[in-house]
């Protein structure tokens, strides 16, 4: 059985949103018809509290998109963004989601960010995700969504490691491509046997 699993698209990360991803609303067409034909869909949703330890408004002397160290390794710093309950937290207003059958809930823990549909930053907190695809019985996943170079790239390469048969329509996602992170994240992903489509 197979998922489409549709990463973070949400207001804050679409065009006038906190922290906007090119062109980030022109996919929601493209997955919608997608949504339409899957077996099961799930959603991810960014879910910060305001004071989220990833905001560089929460240290001192620090702007958005600068890299400090957290326990978990190097963390970006972004702009306040997708904050639990708020309009930027809210998913696009033209993406159908009464076809999801599950929305998990990411980065809701003040001190670690997630970027991974699987796995907290730290690489060991899981989400549930895995257990819920299991307990269903689903083997192959295709992942949309925001952005490619980070919640996409991450979720992907976890899916990877975790035995999913895992496919990126690369042209269902957007990327925010900090300091040429999307061509990295499309590499990353090759290697972990992700195909890219």
């Amino acid at each position: 059985m197979s998922a489409l699993i549709v990463i973070d698209v949400q207001n804050d990360f679409c065009p006038s949103g906190a922290l906007a991803v090119p062109e980030g609303d022109e996919i929601v067409p493209g997955i919608n018809a997608l949504m339409a034909e899957a077996e099961a869909v799930v959603l991810t949703q960014d879910w910060h509290p305001a004071d989220h330890l990833s905001f560089a408004s929460q240290h001192d002397g620090q702007e958005p998109y600068g890299l400090i160290e957290m326990p978990y390794g190097p963390q970006v710093l972004w702009p306040d963004h997708c904050v639990i309950g708020s309009a930027g937290a809210a998913f696009h207003p033209d993406l159908t989601t009464d076809r999801a059958e599950m929305v998990i809930r990411k980065g809701f823990r003040r001190a670690i960010d997630s970027y991974s549909a699987f796995f907290e930053n730290d690489h060991k907190t899981p989400t549930g995700l895995e257990g819920y695809l299991r307990a269903r019985g689903i083997t192959t996943l295709t992942l949309v969504g925001l952005a490619t170079d980070f919640c996409v790239a991450y979720s992907a390469i976890d899916a990877a490691k975790l035995g999913f048969d895992v496919t990126v329509r690369m042209d269902l996602c957007r990327a925010i491509d900090l300091n040429g992170s999307l061509e990295a994240a499309k590499q990353d992903m090759a290697q972990a046997g992700v195909t890219l489509a």
